[in-house]
């Protein structure tokens, strides 16, 4: 085991996570990330891939993939420029084999789309035929019925209404308009300063008293709620998707929520959802009151 293994592994028993889970927060192989903690390298396709595959084994595990890699290039392989070269030139040769199967199957699917343009034609001409003449038939038979003639009735004698309607409209006038409740202050959520760690952003919470908090999972994602003290609200784990967690931190007007994968769950503060200030995997949510 390579010290950029150890590293990692320290890391990952620290989060209470075991290999499984952690290939299913960064889909990378069990056996590849067995080989990373073992500094077991040349199992791998490639330098390429023994860097990429640190980087997200880090971010998943709450490190800074970049000063991690500075720290230990040693141990780390370097990627080559043949390697580089290589991936280059495969795309395009992808390209040109997906391009000209693409190219044969319009060949051979043409005559059908011409048959296919004929039949909807034929119906079309059809079916324009058919009403019109289910419109001669109409006008037909309407110029066969007879006019029907209207006799309008007398009107009725009876006694105006309209003292009492000018009553109404007196009573109406002298009732006080009522007056109209003050309009309650929207919430609103802004986003405030990222802390010094660079994966903790603060968002302040005012025009209410109320601090409910939920987390959707739509992915395998570690969640954790804890107060201002640090002290665990929610129990911490790997939740799964659709697994759904509901805190209600209004007595202590603070609360850290810590996200494994941020881009598999949804928070929402009040049933209004958070719009992350920082595109990172692993990040700090802290929610409190404005003073």
């Amino acid at each position: 085991m390579n010290e950029i293994g150890s590293r990692l592994k320290e890391a990952r028993l620290a989060k209470r996570m075991s290999l499984d889970e952690l290939q299913e927060v960064t889909k990378i192989q069990k056996r590849y990330l067995e080989a990373i903690e073992e500094g077991n390298f040349e199992m791998m396709p490639g330098a390429f891939y023994v860097r990429a595959f640190i980087k997200q084994y880090a971010e998943a595990v709450s490190l800074n993939p970049d000063e991690l890699l500075a720290n230990y290039k040693l141990d780390v392989p370097q990627t080559s420029s043949e390697e580089v070269t290589h991936s280059i030139q495969s795309t395009p040769s992808r390209r040109k084999i997906s391009r000209s199967s693409s190219s044969s199957k319009f060949v051979d699917v043409m005559p059908k789309l011409i048959v296919a343009l004929f039949i909807i034609v034929l119906f079309v001409t059809f079916w324009i035929f058919l009403q019109k003449k289910l419109g001669n038939e109409t006008v037909g038979e309407e110029e066969a019925t007879p006019a029907v003639e209207y006799v309008e009735k007398e009107p009725s004698k009876e006694p105006e209404q309209a003292p009492a309607e000018e009553e109404k409209d007196d009573e109406t006038a002298e009732q006080p308009a009522k007056e109209e409740e003050p309009a309650q202050p929207a919430q609103t959520l802004a986003a405030g300063e990222v802390q010094s760690d660079g994966v903790t952003t603060v968002y302040k919470v005012t025009g209410t008293d109320t601090l409910n908090l939920r987390i959707e999972a739509a992915g395998l994602t570690w969640i954790g709620i804890r107060n201002a003290a640090g002290a665990e609200q929610v129990e911490a784990r790997a939740y799964n998707a659709g697994e759904v967690v509901e805190f209600d931190a209004t007595a202590n007007r603070f609360a850290r929520i810590r996200l494994g994968d941020s881009t598999q769950a949804k928070v929402f503060v009040n049933g209004e959802q958070i719009q992350f200030a920082q595109n990172i995997v692993t990040q700090n949510i802290i929610i409190q009151f404005a003073e």
